[in-house]
């Protein structure tokens, strides 16, 4: 469906793609990550003809993605991470004008993801929160029956019911037959939703795989207080990252394969309290792959 063979781009002096390989498989919701600044907006640029590789190999559906692009978004759907709208237009009028645009009259399935999205389309766009505009785009999209879903951070501004209702309907998109490239730096989200995941750091992809493939990746972040200080106890386990430690409260990044064991050494010193949440990308590349990983030249 999408392939990037050895893409080279450049600004200026600053390397933005370095020999980016990529493949994305019909009917795969195919997750593509890593830190801000790795490069995965400048790749998506390429892929829509926005911009034009300095070299290298870019085709969507075996076309050209940059000779053949008006062709190709005929047949897409993307949704940027920062959207901007006509701020005198209603948000039902950009919706509208979007899915004209390509020749898209679906106004049942328009009117229900208004409902899915709980959206007013009735106020100007210049009113809308970040994630309003946000739900503008993802209706449009979802509404335009694609073949091929290009979201780039797709849920930034939206709400936690309504991420949830995003993941929803890209699962019943990929029920279809659809393929859905995801862009994103929140691995949780990808983990929800991926059959394959590509990772992209400073310009080329280091790691791709499925989940399980890519469980080195699946760290759980840990903020616990304990009746006694933890002292030397998880010295043990030099998989745990990002150790940090204030008296009796201590902080670190644990894999999953030994989370358990952590857990029973920590109740041990008796829990007062216990936070558990999946890392952000960014942290994540910091303590996995170095520091220099989230310093990497992107878009």
């Amino acid at each position: 469906m999408i392939i990037l063979r050895d893409i080279v781009k450049t600004f200026g002096a600053v390397r933005a793609l370095d020999g980016l390989d990529l493949e994305v498989r019909d009917g795969q919701i195919h997750g593509f990550i890593g830190p801000n600044g790795a490069g995965k907006t400048t790749a998506i640029r390429i892929m829509l003809g926005l911009i034009k590789a300095n070299s290298g190999q870019a085709s969507i559906f075996g076309q050209d993605a940059f000779k053949e692009a008006v062709r190709i978004h005929r047949r897409i759907a993307y949704v940027p991470g920062e959207v901007s709208l006509w701020p005198n237009l209603t948000g039902g009028e950009v919706i509208d004008l979007m899915l004209s645009l390509n020749g898209v009259k679906q106004d049942d399935l328009k009117d229900e993801l208004i409902e899915v999205f709980d959206f007013d389309p009735g106020k100007k766009c210049r009113t809308y929160s970040k994630g309003n505009r946000q739900k503008v785009a993802l209706i449009a999209a979802f509404a335009s029956d694609p073949e091929l879903y290009i979201l780039d951070e797709p849920t930034s501004g939206l709400d936690p019911l309504m991420v949830a209702a995003f993941q929803d309907r890209v699962l019943q998109e990929k029920a279809a037959g659809k393929t859905v490239l995801l862009s994103s730096h929140i691995l949780s989200e990808v983990e929800q939703l991926c059959d394959y995941i590509s990772i992209i750091r400073q310009g080329k992809i280091i790691d791709a795989g499925t989940l399980a493939e890519l469980r080195h990746l699946t760290y759980t972040d840990i903020t616990v207080e304990t009746k006694e200080p933890l002292g030397a106890s998880l010295e043990q386990y030099p998989q745990i990252l990002n150790f940090e430690s204030d008296g009796n409260n201590v902080h670190f990044s644990v894999p999953g394969d030994i989370l358990g064991d952590v857990i029973a050494i920590i109740s041990k010193k008796g829990i007062i309290k216990l936070e558990s949440m999946p890392p952000t990308l960014e942290k994540l590349f910091i303590g996995h792959y170095g520091k220099d990983s989230a310093d990497g030249h992107g878009s």
